[in-house]
């Protein structure tokens, strides 16, 4: 159960103490407190976690300062789409906003490997209006001998390159914790010239102690690849983690599963998922049509089939697009054979356009038909 506190509540308030001192009094639940803190206001919502079954809404929702009161019907009770819930499905992150209902493109380097190539990306990104982007500095791979990220030596160069071409936003995987600390550092030395999420790949969706690490702390958000070799529940499972621990801008990334059944792609494309997550949780959707597909091969019409199955995810509800690009591919040090050119940054973005109205124009149609 899920007691929803009136906005801006203070713990020191007579009000607050009544209703703590009336929640610890009942047999065998144990309570979670969890804050949002707002542009505007903040919100502080209290778990009951135990046999809540036998606790009426309308008691709880009678005590002091409570707002409302959220039966817990999902087996995920922070990110979880509760029956009758009406929490939010959104955040507010360096000046964007991400929620179910929007989309963002963050297209850039699978991974960092000098100055040049990542200011070109930049500048192309900004020449056609946007402000996000992914870099790769710490890279897990299958094999110990393969390039592995040139790690926080290259953070201080991209952040300021950022800076200088408005990027907000880089979404930038982690595989330690000491990577949050190492990121940290370099946007202070930096100026904090552009904000960061923090990316968890799909080798360490179920590193409990990572996630529990980056859960605690709340001022990046993350994206959250889906496992490659386990449920969609396990996945989910992850997340909760990340919010059980306090930090709930969480974003849920699809990027394909690891079977032979996917063939000629890399992956399994599960993008049909989109909206099974979106009506599971209230997490923003994102998808990785890079790892998914693998290649630049394109059907008799000359479509990639990266852009196929783009367009699947975004008329599905895809949130956001985590998608390789690459100013030279043939010289990138990671995934070059599935890098997009700059060339094609301008088709890309318009074929994502054309995707995404396709999906608002389904919405509108259901919505005639309801």
């Amino acid at each position: 159960m899920i007691l929803i506190l009136k906005p801006n509540i203070e713990t020191d308030s007579h009000e607050y103490k009544q209703l703590m001192a009336q929640l610890n009094s009942l047999d065998n639940i144990q309570i979670s407190l969890h804050k949002e803190v707002g542009i505007q206001q903040v919100l502080t919502e209290i778990y009951l976690v135990g046999n809540t079954s036998l606790l009426s809404l309308e008691d709880m929702k009678s005590f002091p300062c409570v707002e409302n009161v959220v039966r817990v019907s999902e087996e995920y009770r922070v990110l979880g789409r509760h029956k009758d819930d009406n929490r939010p499905t959104s955040f507010n992150y360096n000046g964007l906003h991400f929620g179910q209902e929007t989309l963002h493109v963050f297209a850039g380097l699978c991974a960092i490997d000098n100055p040049e190539h990542v200011e070109l990306m930049m500048k192309a990104l900004q020449e056609h209006g946007q402000v996000c982007t992914r870099m790769g500095a710490y890279k897990p791979r299958t094999n110990p001998y393969s390039f592995q990220g040139h790690g926080k030596k290259c953070l201080p160069y991209v952040f300021e390159l950022a800076g200088k071409y408005g990027i907000k936003i880089i979404a930038m995987e982690i595989t330690h914790e000491v990577h949050i600390d190492e990121i940290k550092e370099a946007l202070e030395q930096t100026g904090n010239p552009t904000g960061i999420m923090l990316q968890i790949g799909t080798r360490n969706t179920q590193n409990f102690e990572l996630l529990k690490k980056v859960g605690r702390q709340q001022e990046f958000p993350v994206l959250l690849k889906r496992g490659f070799g386990i449920t969609l529940e396990e996945s989910l499972n992850a997340a909760e983690y990340l919010a059980s621990e306090g930090n709930r801008k969480v974003i849920f990334g699809l990027r394909g599963m690891k079977t032979n059944m996917g063939d000629p792609h890399r992956n399994f494309v599960d993008f049909a998922h989109v909206p099974v997550v979106k009506r599971l949780t209230r997490m923003p959707v994102c998808i990785d049509p890079s790892h998914s597909v693998g290649t630049r091969e394109a059907d008799p019409d000359g479509i990639l089939d990266v852009m196929h199955v783009i367009a699947q995810g975004v008329i599905a509800g895809a949130n956001m697009i985590l998608v390789d690009f690459h100013p030279a591919p043939g010289k990138a040090l990671v995934d070059g054979p599935q890098a997009m050119t700059l060339k094609e940054l301008p088709y890309f973005l318009e074929d994502v356009r054309i995707a995404r109205q396709a999906y608002e124009d389904r919405l509108a149609l259901i919505k005639r038909y309801q």
